[in-house]
């Protein structure tokens, strides 16, 4: 995948916003990567702030419904993983300010 596809991947991604924090999930550094293969299959491995967050299932629907914009996207997959675990080091500045989190 091209570094623009890719650009735009983590653009659209960013409009998914987590329900219950308030920010979107690359700031707060829950997407961990995107792959996408040649016949534009698109993966995204991302993890949640908790492991019972009763969410999961409409932020998996967001991801897959911000990438369907994207004309090099043909099928998207969201993998949920736990590890590494989520910790707020992984947070962007940006999220860090807005949660006022400290380091």
């Amino acid at each position: 995948m091209d570094q623009d596809v890719k650009e735009s991947i983590m653009g659209a991604l960013e409009l998914v916003v987590d329900p219950e924090l308030g920010i979107d999930i690359v700031n707060l550094g829950l997407v961990y990567d995107v792959k996408m293969d040649e016949e534009g299959k698109t993966e995204v491995e991302m993890t949640l702030t908790s492991m019972g967050c009763p969410l999961a299932g409409t932020i998996v629907d967001q991801v897959k419904s911000a990438l369907d914009d994207i004309p090099e996207v043909k099928e998207t997959e969201v993998n949920i993983v736990w590890n590494p675990p989520w910790s707020k080091d992984r947070m962007s500045r940006y999220a860090k300010i807005a949660l006022g989190v400290r380091d």
